[in-house]
């Protein structure tokens, strides 16, 4: 109950103080007033008996503040620039969903090629995954470059299957 009282009493001498110091920096009441309300919740995490002095704390906790929202800004502006750019280039933006989709397909194929025969799965990897050229790969595996046409065409209907099902 003392807690309470006394971030109460905290809350009611240097919020006046903490909004206007917030107000100077980041010109919209409405921010200054979620900045103040984020430095009081902080406040009631803390064993306030502790501090010599609260009011230099809540300070240096208001300061931290505004430097990480001043950090995600960057960070923010940073990411719709580059998106800005690749704009007009015909360029998928890097968006967290498109990674997170990736990852999926990824997974999905390395699943998918485990389902091959080894032999079919080998050729099909250094054919089109490592572009090592069909002339070449026959040679290195003793077989007719028809051969690994027939592989690669099994491994690809193979997957494409797959992808037509949604899976």
């Amino acid at each position: 109950m003392k807690a309470e009282a006394n971030i109460e009493q905290i809350s009611r001498r240097l919020r006046p103080s903490l909004v206007a110091y917030f107000l100077r920096r980041v010109r919209s009441h409405a921010e200054a007033e979620d900045l103040t309300q984020d430095v009081l919740l902080r406040l009631t995490q803390l064993d306030l008996a502790e501090l010599r002095t609260a009011d230099a704390y809540v300070f240096r906790i208001a300061a931290n503040l505004l430097a990480d929202r001043a950090r995600r800004n960057f960070i923010r502006s940073r990411f719709a620039s580059d998106q800005a750019a690749t704009e007009g280039f015909g360029v998928d933006g890097l968006s967290p969903y498109r990674v997170a989709t990736g990852r999926r397909s990824l997974a999905t194929l390395a699943k998918r090629l485990e389902d091959l025969p080894e032999k079919t799965r080998t050729i099909f990897i250094l054919h089109r995954i490592e572009n090592i050229n069909k002339r070449a790969l026959a040679d290195a595996l003793g077989v007719t470059t028809k051969t690994i046409e027939n592989h690669v065409g099994r491994a690809m209907a193979y997957l494409m299957l797959f992808r037509e099902d949604g899976e």
